[in-house]
């Protein structure tokens, strides 16, 4: 897992130490030690922490004019044990709403398992968005996170599913990317086009 990289092709885009309303506003990046681990295994250093022992994320982008953030995540999401999404909403998402951010896109391609709890905070994080018409995305789930996710109803809170899966983002710009998923989740169009 150690050479699994955020997604790094936006960074002239958008680099999120270097944000002054980014939770990670700051932080300098060792190279060369790998020091974060899930369970047993070291992950690149380029990963973020937010709270939880198992799952990372990487901000890749955020648009404030357009109230967007998209954000690649790795690991493992485990609501049962870590109350993983507690501390993304607490420490991650409550930060960036602070700024106007009410449209999220999560990259879950590397989220290789999800173990649920409650709905609590995914009903909360819902409810905050929709106050100022945003949306949850969640891209690229691998099949079994998806089916865990929907057998706990995660769909009423986010958008998920086959819909929004194989979605090729990495050769796009952030822009056009949220653009394509905002018009998919508005129903302007019935697949990516980009």
């Amino acid at each position: 897992m150690h050479d699994i990289e955020p997604h790094f092709k936006w960074r002239d885009h958008y680099i999120a130490s270097k944000d002054s309303k980014s939770p990670f506003y700051g932080k300098v990046y060792d190279e060369f030690r790998f020091t974060q681990k899930i369970y047993n295994y070291f992950i690149h250093p380029q990963w973020d922490a937010f709270g939880s022992a198992t799952l990372y994320t990487k901000i890749l982008f955020v648009n404030y004019d357009k109230g967007f953030a998209i954000l690649e995540m790795i690991g493992e999401w485990n609501d049962c044990l870590q109350n993983d999404v507690m501390f993304l909403k607490r420490n991650i998402v409550d930060d960036l709403a602070q700024h106007g951010i009410h449209k999220y896109i999560l990259i879950c391609e590397n989220v290789l398992n999800f173990h649920a709890s409650d709905d609590a905070y995914y009903e909360e994080w819902y409810e905050d968005v929709k106050e100022e018409d945003g949306w949850i995305c969640f891209l690229n789930l691998l099949p079994h996170v998806q089916e865990e996710m929907q057998s706990e109803r995660i769909q009423h809170y986010a958008n998920l599913g086959d819909y929004y899966n194989d979605v090729n983002w990495r050769n796009q710009r952030p822009n056009n990317v949220f653009k394509a998923i905002e018009a998919m989740i508005e129903g302007s169009t019935k697949e990516l086009v980009f």
